[in-house]
């Protein structure tokens, strides 16, 4: 194969950078990681090269927890009035979006999220579809736009019984239709098993959602104590806390994907510890609900692999990677928590094998070629001793050049070249326009 070869200014390895060093690409793999003069003394004949030598050459993100259809939500104005969490699902995100989804909204807020991902350096993401009126068929909508986008993404439906058992199952089903569909194969698109919470399922299908996920034999996903609503409720109907109860039902193990983790006390992270079970953390979109900040810190001391993901909120990598930097060292008063090293390795190799790749997040020979091109027109040097804290604190979307998936570039030299993104901002806006005229 001709393949691709990248001449980077930098290039991100685990170790740090590696100045003047790029990679080669052939197929959807990388073959070589090395100084630029040796790559490009035994390049391949008809090898595409792409010069990055004013750029840092890094892998893609990888957002670990995202809701395409919130793209909907962006600026919508209700005259509920959310005063805190169970409010703001029960008065707003239920009735007002949730509810509301259909076939048509999910296609258009799928391909504007994509925009919004590529551009912002994402290449492999996770997410939960929530619209219980917008099934069956609502994820291979999505599959649909996933594929023409050409990021790699896995797709799950966030089934639970809030609306009654027959869409509760419904919702089981929509997503094991998915796995099976693509399961070992060589899409970009993956399935996965998902349920919303304890407070909106009981206990036996809980169960049922974990044995089919065994039986798939395919990782598992819900939220996990976003606020403290769950935990209240839990204890009030069953006398436990959600991961006593998770423990209790033989749940907690290292095919579950735990999303958010924001109220959780100290013995049900060592339980998510000791069962082997994943965490996705979102610092902007827990602020915005009032659910607190999540004990991230602790997770990561006690080896718990935790991912970022944007919730569909802030959809900008850079702002979340931000949020994770600065939000736990001003609530535990202490500057050294957190440090850009290891948010950007959440945000790519860690966040990679939350989700099960160990194979992503990394640029190295074997790996998947999914990597992004960064600017490196900082004011102030890059250097090996500050390349996180510029990258995460000092780095914006329009900072990102190029994007590839899977040894294919979907945006070059800052032009998607798999979406229209003009034509996808005016059908979105559009149809925001009349959803949110539903709301008078």
């Amino acid at each position: 194969m001709a393949g691709t070869l990248i001449k980077g200014g930098y290039l991100m390895t685990q170790e740090g950078i590696k100045k003047d060093w790029g990679i080669r690409i052939e197929g959807n793999r990388i073959v070589e990681a090395a100084p630029n003069d040796l790559l490009m003394k035994r390049v391949p004949e008809n090898c595409k090269v792409l010069d990055a030598s004013d750029r840092l050459v890094s892998p893609g993100f990888v957002n670990g927890h995202m809701h395409m259809y919130g793209v909907l939500s962006h600026g919508i104005t209700v005259e509920a009035l959310v005063t805190e969490f169970s409010s703001f699902l029960e008065d707003f995100w239920w009735p007002y979006v949730e509810d509301r989804m259909d076939h048509e909204l999910v296609e258009k807020t799928t391909r504007w999220a994509c925009v919004e991902m590529i551009k912002s350096g994402i290449t492999t993401f996770m997410d939960v579809l929530e619209g219980p009126n917008s099934i069956p068929g609502a994820l291979e909508v999505e599959a649909k736009v996933v594929h023409q986008a050409g990021l790699r993404g896995i797709l799950t439906f966030e089934a639970c019984e809030r609306m009654n058992k027959e869409n509760g199952q419904l919702g089981l089903k929509e997503n094991a239709d998915l796995v099976r569909k693509y399961h070992q194969s060589e899409s970009l698109v993956q399935g996965m098993m998902s349920i919303h919470t304890l407070f909106t399922a009981d206990r036996e299908y809980v169960v049922q959602a974990k044995e089919l996920a065994q039986e798939l034999g395919c990782d598992i996903h819900m939220h996990l104590s976003e606020s403290v609503y769950e935990p209240n409720w839990t204890l009030s109907k069953y006398g436990k806390r959600p991961v006593d109860i998770y423990e209790e039902l033989g749940y907690m193990g290292p095919n579950v994907v735990a999303s958010q983790g924001v109220q959780l006390e100290p013995h049900e992270i060592d339980i998510i510890a000791k069962r082997g079970a994943k965490l996705v953390h979102m610092p902007l979109s827990n602020c915005e609900v009032g659910g607190g900040v999540a004990p991230v810190p602790d997770c990561l001391a006690k080896g718990i692999k935790v991912g970022l993901g944007t919730d569909g909120y802030v959809n900008s990598f850079f702002e979340v990677m931000r949020g994770a930097f600065l939000i736990h060292k001003a609530y535990r008063q202490d500057p050294q928590v957190m440090p850009a090293k290891d948010v950007y390795r959440m945000a790519t190799s860690l966040g990679a094998e939350v989700l099960g790749y160990q194979d992503l997040g990394k640029l190295e020979p074997g790996c998947l070629a999914d990597m992004i091109t960064i600017k490196m027109d900082t004011p102030t040097p890059i250097n090996e001793h500050n390349v996180y804290d510029q990258l995460v604190l000092f780095r914006n979307p329009s900072d990102v050049v190029d994007v590839m998936v899977n040894g294919n570039l979907v945006m070059e030299n800052g032009k998607l070249l798999t979406l229209d993104e003009e034509q996808a901002k005016a059908e979105i806006r559009e149809s925001a326009d009349q959803f949110w005229k539903g709301n008078k």
